[in-house]
C-alpha cells in the first residue's frame, strides 16, 4: 500500500513538475530525463553484463544526428524520426558488439574509447557534410506541442517522460527476467554460465546493440530538447560524463541512473556558480568526496537505509 501511495506521489508530481517551474528548470529536468535514458543503457551494459564501454558518446551523437538529417533532409515527422535513431544505433551497436567479443576489461574500454574519438572526426568529414552540415552542425526547429495549453518545452518534457516511463519499465522487466539472469551470470561467472548452455556471444552483442539503442534513443531526444546538433557536441567528454554518471547513480541499479542524471547535469552548473575560474575541480572534488562517502553509488545508500528502516 505505502508503496503504490509511493508511486502515484511521484507521478503527480512528475506531472506537476512543468507547470511550477520555470523553462529554464524544465529544460533541465527533460535534460536529466535524457541523460538518464543514456545512463540506463550503458548500465545495461557494463553494470549487468560486465562489458566497459567508454564510446557511449558515439551512440548518443550516432541517435542525435540520425534524427536530425531525417528531420532536416528527409522531413520526417518527429515521432518517426525518434524510433529510427534507435533502431539504427541497435544496429550499429550489434555490429560492433559481434568483433568486440573477442576483447575483455581494458582492452574493450580502450576499443570503445577509439570509437568515441573517432566519431566527431567522421562527422566533420567532407563527404559527409551535406548531410550533416560540416563543423557547422544543424540547426532543428523544436516540434509544436498539439496542445494549445503546454509551450515546446512543456511539450517535450512530457514526450521524454513517456519515453522514459516506457524504456525503464522494459528495462526492469528485462534485468528481472530470464535475461537478465543469464547477463548476472555471464558478468560474475563466465566459465559457469558457458558450461550452462548460455550463449555467451549473442548475449554479448544483443546487450551492447539494446545498450547502443537506448543511448541512441537519448540523443535524439536530447538533439530535439537542444534544437542544434553539432560534431563538437558529442566529444569523448560525453561518454566520460555518462560512465561518472553510471558511477555516481550506482552500478547495476535501475533507479540510480536518474540520480547518476541529476550530478551530471546539476554539478557543472553549481560548480560553475561557486567558481568561474575552477569550476571542474570542484566538480572533481564533489567527485572524489562522493565516491568516499558513498562506494556503491547514491542507490546503494538508498537501499541500504530502506533495508535499515525494514527492520526497524
Amino acid at each position: 500500500m505505502k508503496r503504490r501511495a509511493a508511486i502515484a506521489l511521484v507521478a503527480a508530481a512528475c506531472c506537476a513538475a512543468p507547470f511550477l517551474l520555470s523553462s529554464f528548470r524544465t529544460f533541465q529536468l527533460t535534460q536529466i530525463l535524457v541523460y538518464s535514458i543514456a545512463l540506463l543503457g550503458l548500465n545495461l551494459l557494463t553494470g549487468f553484463s560486465g562489458q566497459i564501454s567508454l564510446g557511449h558518446g558515439a551512440f548518443f551523437g550516432i541517435g542525435a544526428y540520425t534524427a536530425a538529417v531525417l528531420l532536416d533532409h528527409a522531413w520526417l515527422p518527429w515521432w518517426a524520426a525518434i524510433p529510427a535513431a534507435g533502431l539504427l544505433c541497435l544496429a550499429v551497436g550489434f555490429a560492433f558488439g559481434l568483433p568486440a567479443l573477442r576483447l575483455e576489461g581494458p582492452y574493450l574500454a580502450l576499443a570503445t574509447f577509439a570509437l568515441a574519438i573517432a566519431t566527431p572526426q567522421i562527422l566533420k568529414h567532407d563527404a559527409l557534410e551535406s548531410w550533416t552540415g560540416g563543423v557547422q552542425g544543424i540547426l532543428l526547429d523544436k516540434p509544436e506541442p498539439p496542445i494549445g495549453a503546454l509551450d515546446a518545452d512543456q511539450w517535450l518534457y512530457f514526450v521524454t517522460l513517456v519515453v522514459a516511463v516506457a524504456l525503464y519499465a522494459a528495462a526492469w522487466n528485462l534485468v528481472h527476467g530470464r535475461t537478465g539472469r543469464a547477463l548476472v551470470a555471464i558478468r560474475d561467472h563466465p566459465i559457469a554460465a558457458s558450461a550452462m548452455g548460455i550463449n555467451m556471444p549473442m548475449y554479448k552483442a544483443t546487450t551492447f546493440g539494446v545498450s547502443a539503442m537506448y543511448t541512441g534513443l537519448a540523443g535524439a531526444l536530447a538533439a530535439l530538447l537542444t534544437g542544434f546538433v553539432s560534431p563538437d557536441s558529442f566529444t569523448f567528454l560525453v561518454s566520460i560524463d555518462f560512465l561518472v554518471g553510471v558511477v555516481v547513480g550506482g552500478i547495476a541499479s535501475i533507479a540510480g541512473n536518474l540520480f547518476g542524471a541529476a550530478f551530471i547535469v546539476i554539478l557543472p552548473n553549481v560548480a560553475s556558480g561557486i567558481s568561474d575560474a575552477a569550476p571542474w575541480a570542484i566538480y572533481g572534488v564533489a567527485l572524489i568526496v562522493l565516491m568516499m562517502l558513498m562506494p556503491r553509488g547514491i542507490a546503494g545508500v538508498v537501499r541500504a537505509v530502506a533495508a535499515r528502516r525494514s527492520s526497524r
